[in-house]
């Protein structure tokens, strides 16, 4: 199997003028992004990093986040992509648990945590990329070497070729940490390599698509499907540096996008935005695909959208410890609103109750996957490792059901199912009914605490007109059974989330309960 890298060098050798990606106007072709992870892992060899060191990418959506990852991956070392908006102790923890021994990060963060970088017992070099006009230190502070991007490439060392197998680690992907700290996922070159041409060639991802990378590239939803199935199929990468809609919608229409892939809360955004701004739905003629991953897409969402830019979003599902993608709607063929589709190819998922056996079709149990795609396990976490792979298998903690075409469908996560006096409730299929009401724009529903029923379902609300309790419970009574309706709501002005947009039912659990 060609390996991440070959694959780019390879489009290099055969199409080096294609574009490799873009980023505010500039278009950087094939040879001369091959040119500049080579000089970035000569570097990284001369400041002593060798095959197998962690090397810390704390970086948004860049170039720089391009280059770096690949020189890792080229001189055989082990790349580990961190959310820059991350706390102190929240990066402290992956920077330690991870035994990073260099760090390619944003220069106003560098600066600010220089003093604590030096107590961490393996690092050796921290290069700073230059943000909002900040460049960063240049100094040797005890055993670490501070310097710059432009310095650090200004000199072109010798690159000398780093052999490795397919099974070895290439990237340490930290999951959000819902349940206790953050675990880190190894992931092998095969994972990545295999996941990337996988759904890359169940797209038909070709050399003519540009890839609009809008989602962060630390996440694994970005890194696989935009980054990584983009370059090993000669696409081109429109990077923006963060996300807006109105600026998404322009750049979209500049640069001629034919791929974007976004989350649920993207898409909602990008319609609340269009009927603001009509013009602007026009903007989107270039994209041939649209898809959607990293939470579940509600239903009404995905139909408002599709009617609205007369297109189709594919769902699909995935999960860093699978590289991420497991299952997809097919581009051509029977697609499913409500589904994450059939598994992609060469990966294996199936429903299983809580001794491991398949489950009927139709009935609900945990979903578990098994393909070349699976990541080696957690690092240095063996308890945990031994927990999630079983015989070969991932268990993904995700509660679904399968019909009998072998498309899958995501009920809940299973820590997040509602027990309302024995009887099982999953938020999603909740929320689903408060999205279609015309009001509200968005929702999340969570279990409380209830001496009555044990749990009790609770809403969290953002609306667009003025909206009573009554009425969302009147109008969640005509879709659901009693037991199933919130008997609490709650109006807020927006729902927490992490990066990526996934909404943050643990930030709301912990929330006071209302009577």
């Amino acid at each position: 199997m060609m390996g991440l890298i070959h694959s780019v060098e390879e489009t290099a050798r055969q199409r080096p003028d294609s574009i490799a990606y873009v980023f505010e106007d500039v278009a950087v072709s094939y040879r001369e992004f091959v040119e500049k992870f080579h000089r970035a892992a000569g570097a990284l060899e001369s400041h002593g990093i060798r095959k197998g060191d962690h090397v810390a990418l704390i970086l948004g959506n860049s170039p720089a986040f391009l280059i770096g990852y690949y020189a890792v991956m080229k001189q055989g070392a082990i790349a580990i992509p961190i959310n820059p908006t991350y706390t102190p102790d929240e990066l402290g923890y992956i920077l330690m648990n991870g035994d990073v021994k260099g760090i390619l990060g944003i220069a106003p963060l560098v600066e600010a945590a220089k003093e604590r970088l030096i107590h961490l017992p393996h690092l050796a070099v921290v290069v700073s990329v230059p943000f909002n006009g900040q460049v960063g230190p240049e100094e040797q502070l005890g055993t670490v070497q501070f310097t710059t991007l432009e310095r650090w490439l200004e000199i072109e060392h010798p690159i000398e070729e780093v052999t490795y197998e397919m099974d070895e680690t290439a990237v340490i992907l930290y999951t959000s940490g819902t349940t206790g700290k953050p675990k880190g996922a190894m992931l092998s070159h095969r994972n990545l390599t295999s996941n990337a041409r996988s759904i890359g060639e169940y797209l038909n991802v070709s050399e003519q698509d540009r890839t609009l990378a809008v989602l962060p590239m630390f996440h694994v939803f970005c890194l696989t499907v935009v980054v990584n199935a983009s370059l090993a199929h000669g696409a081109a990468i429109i990077i923006a540096s963060r996300f807006s809609p109105q600026e998404t919608f322009e750049l979209a229409k500049k640069e001629q996008v034919t791929i974007f892939a976004g989350v649920p809360t993207m898409y909602n955004f990008l319609l609340q935005t269009v009927k603001a701004h009509p013009e602007y739905t026009s903007a989107f003629e270039s994209i041939r695909l649209f898809v959607s991953g990293g939470a579940s897409l509600p239903v009404p969402l995905l139909q408002a959208f599709d009617e609205t830019f007369n297109c189709h979003i594919l769902e699909g599902y995935g999960l860093s410890e699978a590289s991420p993608v497991t299952c997809f709607n097919p581009l051509d063929g029977v697609q499913k609103p409500g589904s994450i589709g059939p598994s992609i190819v060469n990966v294996e998922n199936k429903v299983v109750d809580e001794l491991g056996q398949e489950v009927p079709v139709g009935q609900v149990g945990e979903l578990i996957v098994r393909g070349p795609n699976i990541m080696t396990g957690y690092y240095k976490m063996p308890e945990e490792t031994q927990a999630t792979l079983k015989e070969g298998w991932l268990y993904t903690g995700d509660l679904a059901r399968q019909d009998e075409d072998g498309y899958f469908y995501i009920v809940d996560r299973k820590k997040d199912m509602i027990i309302v006096g024995g009887y099982n409730v999953y938020p999603r299929e909740v929320e689903e009914v408060l999205y279609q009401h015309p009001k509200v724009v968005e929702a999340a529903v969570i279990g409380v605490p209830d001496e009555e029923m044990g749990e009790a379902v609770k809403a969290f609300v953002v609306v667009r007109e003025p909206l009573t309790e009554s009425e969302i419970m009147d109008f969640c009574a005509i879709s659901l059974a009693k037991y199933k309706c919130p008997t609490r709501i709650e109006f807020i002005d927006q729902l927490p989330r992490n990066t990526t947009g996934k909404i943050l039912r643990t930030v709301l659990k912990k929330q006071p309960t209302n009577s």
